[in-house]
């Protein structure tokens, strides 16, 4: 492939051929035409139907997810029609998804397979009680593991399957930027058995007076409020309300569903101020970024609150006077006794953000003179939570903890237990578990509170991300690990004040709990996720996260007669403006007592979060090889099962068989078993690996599936419409996603791969001096600066698309998920660091690597065992 190079002669743009230049400038190059890169067989032939339809170009595919800014149009009453009576009928759609066998053998996977949605969604006609196209959750909230649900246990026993439900409650850090319809009234129509919300799937009875529930078919009464509008007071069209029309509805919540006033949003901040944090430039940082944020944290109400203790080998609390007072200067007041640490003064140790603006200012400019000549290499970081939950606990709010060393005295104090021998035993999976039982009772009590801990750390040495990490686990919180980060390299300053003013900006929910509610017969079984599960199906958050997903597990106890089931998710929070909101999302799917309709409608994405939060759970329990083993073992129950089951026990010509809709699962397997947080290594640091671990259960699914596959391009030839905005939609092109496999890397290419967490740019051995020069302003390879960087600005067409491919793979809006991670980006030189290299090539998860497999000895190993 050409490109318009960046040179031009006499005015006019001259072509450049970076591959072809390789024959003249490269070394090595072999001068034959087989050098040039493989070139992707197209997928579409072998697609079932309902794929089909999808351009494989490598973008993300289109839900064609409602505006919901939008009112409903047009009008949803027919000509003449009485409100009371039912809506005209959906289009009838076909009952059930056809099942479209495949070889994986004969027809070898292509990635871009991934980036298809999932099997539709194919419900009875007429189920939604108006004809809204909205009438149910779109799968960017909710996805469930079977868009065709099994009408019995027995038969998804048989399956092989898993029933549940990955949910993502938000999808993006600000409310503005995807809103959901908001019914304001406080008129909330719920049933008075199982306590379901009326939604689109509800039926009326009794000329409108009446409506049944759909989960749990009880006759209730329509609210008098539901077709009046009170502040107007004029009656209003019943179909036009929201919570017919859409899925995903906020309702404004009435008195009732408050237990005390709205909690104001709080913020106590933890900063470690230990030799460690001063000399690699955390605190500063830190300090900064908070001031610079101010404007950022919600604050509409101006209830906003904000603590901050400082912890060495002991309490520094800072009481922050208010404005225009006598006192401007912050005071600071020691507490040494680590054992029963108190609060030195029970008010203006958390202060107004309104209030005291100026001053908190003050303080934070003076923070890092403090303590810049301290050699005090303790951490009683324990102790200060205990202090810190002293001081919040009558109003709830988080704790921001920032720490570059291991809490080593008072409370929860941890000892070094990294050891290099053994990692890659069977014993290394004990330093994967929780080394001070004071972690997990202490998140258990500050849940109780309304507190949720956010931990951010730092440390060069071991700090012990497995202990830390149950704070934010049990707390609705997240564990965020920057291995040998350094403000002195401004990647790694700048990467974190971006990252945290984007954390501290976000519109969390506060005192939040969650429930999901379906169709009688089925129930919730299991959670994953960080939370705290007070009874068996409410899961509480001190804090309502925004990048954040969970996954439930669904049983079915009784058969099923129904056409369709229902299931139904609400998040009971306060917003961080201080008003109660439910959020109420609403999935009906199709039932069946046919397998093959079963197979034809699961999703594959969606059993792979699911499997990766079972791995997690089961690395940490039985340690990692019977976790690698256990995901072995399930990808081969399930081609066992299709085999025998639903291709007749043929496997023709020696194949490998799976329907269209799940051929990329052997593959996503593959990938979960590679990945850092379960890969079987010596290499692998224990902190590493159990940051790992945080991600794989808590990353919304979009970011979960590329952390588990990444997304792989090639450069130095991608098309013409890559990494230039899109006539139509505005949005940058990227270049088609290529197979994870160094086969596709020629030697004078220039490549990306990025799992969401890390980018690595790859340069060839044999890059041509002309592709160099442009992308980088310099033809001389061994003077591109190797390792963290940013890309250079540099006035030509070529650098400012590879540098938008950059930017457009990070952007996490074009893939419906919150998130305030920015991955780094490392340049690799192929013939460079070699340890920057190997870590690269880790993530090209068709390759045999470290002690694991290739994509072909994998799929050989399952046909054996399949075939068995």
């Amino acid at each position: 492939m050409e490109y318009d190079g960046a040179a031009g002669q006499a005015g006019h743009k001259k072509k450049r051929a970076y591959a072809a230049q390789a024959y003249d400038f490269g070394g090595n190059a072999a001068g034959t035409p087989s050098m040039q890169p493989p070139t992707n067989a197209p997928v579409q032939d072998g697609l079932a139907p309902q794929f089909a339809q999808m351009s494989l170009s490598g973008q993300q595919p289109s839900y064609q997810q409602p505006s919901y800014s939008q009112p409903l149009s047009p009008n949803l009453l027919a000509p003449g029609q009485q409100p009371i009576q039912q809506p005209p009928a959906q289009a009838p759609s076909s009952q059930l998804n056809q099942l479209y066998g495949s070889d994986l053998l004969s027809q070898p996977f292509d990635v871009r397979e991934l980036d298809l949605p999932p099997p539709p969604i194919n419900l009875p006609p007429n189920t939604s009680v108006t004809p809204s196209p909205y009438a149910n959750c779109p799968p960017k909230y909710v996805r469930s593991t079977l868009n065709t649900v099994p009408t019995t246990h027995s038969l998804l026993k048989k399956s092989k399957l898993p029933f549940a439900l990955v949910i993502q409650p938000y999808t993006s850090l600000h409310d503005a930027e995807d809103p959901v319809p908001v019914v304001p009234d406080q008129v909330i129509s719920r049933c008075r058995r199982c306590r379901s919300y009326i939604n689109s799937f509800a039926t009326f009875l009794d000329h409108g007076h009446r409506w049944r529930c759909n989960m749990c078919n009880l006759t209730n009464d329509v609210p008098q409020a539901f077709d009046w509008d009170a502040t107007a007071q004029k009656a209003i069209d019943r179909w036009q309300r929201p919570e017919l029309n859409y899925s995903v509805v906020e309702f404004v919540a009435p008195q009732e569903y408050m237990v005390r006033p709205p909690q104001p949003l709080v913020y106590l901040f933890l900063f470690d101020v230990s030799y460690a944090a001063v000399t690699n430039g955390l605190l500063a940082t830190s300090a900064r970024c908070i001031l610079e944020s101010l404007d950022r944290i919600p604050n509409a109400d101006r209830r906003t609150r904000l603590g901050f203790i400082a912890v060495d080998s002991s309490l520094h609390f800072f009481s922050i006077p208010r404005d225009g007072g006598e006192a401007s200067e912050p005071t600071m007041l020691v507490v040494s006794d680590l054992d029963e640490p108190f609060l030195p003064t029970p008010e203006d140790l958390l202060v107004n953000l309104s209030e005291c603006r100026a001053n908190i200012e003050n303080f934070l400019n003076k923070l890092q003179p403090m303590f810049q000549d301290t050699t005090n290499a303790g951490s009683a970081m324990g102790s200060a939570m205990r202090s810190g939950h002293k001081l919040i606990s009558p109003v709830g709010g988080k704790m921001v903890v920032l720490s570059a060393s291991l809490p080593n005295m008072g409370y929860g104090k941890l000892e070094m237990r990294e050891d290099k021998k053994v990692l890659g035993t069977s014993k290394e999976s004990t330093l994967l578990q929780t080394a001070n039982s004071f972690y997990k009772s202490f998140a258990v009590e500050c849940s109780k509170a309304q507190i949720s801990i956010d931990m951010f750390l730092f440390s060069s040495q071991y700090q012990d991300v497995a202990t830390l990490s149950n704070l934010p686990r049990y707390t609705g919180g997240q564990t965020t690990f920057y291995p040998g980060w350094n403000a002195a390299r401004s990647e790694d300053a700048i990467m974190f004040a971006r990252e945290f003013s984007d954390y501290l900006s976000a519109e969390i929910g506060l005192e939040a709990v969650l429930r999901v509610r379906a169709t009688t017969g089925l129930r919730m079984s299991t959670f994953y996720g960080n939370f705290f599960n007070r009874s068996s199906d409410l899961c509480a958050f001190p804090a309502f996260p925004r990048d954040q997903s969970y996954v439930v597990e669904v049983a079915i106890d009784e058969t099923i007669t129904k056409p369709y089931v229902c299931l139904q998710t609400a998040v009971l929070h306060t917003t961080c403006n201080g008003e109660r909101r439910i959020r109420v999302l609403t999935l009906a799917l199709p039932t069946t007592e046919i397998l093959s309709a079963v197979y034809a409608s699961a999703d594959q994405q969606a059993i792979t979060a699911y499997f990766s939060h079972k791995a997690v759970e089961r690395a940490l329990g039985n340690g990692l090889e019977a976790a690698r083993e256990a995901l072995q073992g399930k990808i081969i129950e399930i081609m066992q099962t299709y085999k025998k089951e639903l291709a007749g026990g043929n496997m023709g010509g020696g194949g490998i068989q799976l329907p269209q809709n799940l051929r990329g699962l052997p593959l996503l397997f593959l990938g979960l078993i590679k990945h850092v947080g379960l890969r079987k290594s010596a290499q692998i640091p224990s902190d590493l690996r159990s940051a790992a671990l945080c991600l794989l259960s808590t990353l919304p699914l979009n970011l979960l599936i590329q952390y588990i596959h990444p997304k792989f391009y090639s450069l130095h030839d991608m098309p013409d419409s890559a990494g230039v905005p899109d006539e139509t939609t505005g949005e940058i092109l990227l270049p088609p996603a290529l197979n994870l496999s160094s086969e596709r890397i020629v030697p004078y290419g220039l490549y990306l791969i990025d799992d969401g967490q890390n980018q690595f740019l790859w340069i060839g051995r044999d890059a041509v001096p002309a592709l160099l020069l442009d992308v980088f302003g310099t033809d001389d390879r061994n003077a591109v600066k190797q390792g963290k960087t940013t890309m250079p600005v540099l006035d030509n067409e070529f650098n400012e698309r590879v540098r938008a491919v950059i930017e457009k793979s990070k952007d996490h809006k074009a893939k419906s998920v919150g998130s305030w991670i920015y991955p780094p980006l490392y340049i690799i030189r192929e013939d460079g660091e070699p340890s920057l290299k190997l870590w690269a090539q880790t993530l090209l998860v068709e390759d045999r690597a470290d002690q694991s497999v290739s994509y072909q000895q994998w799929m050989g190993l399952l046909r054996e065992k399949v075939v068995q």
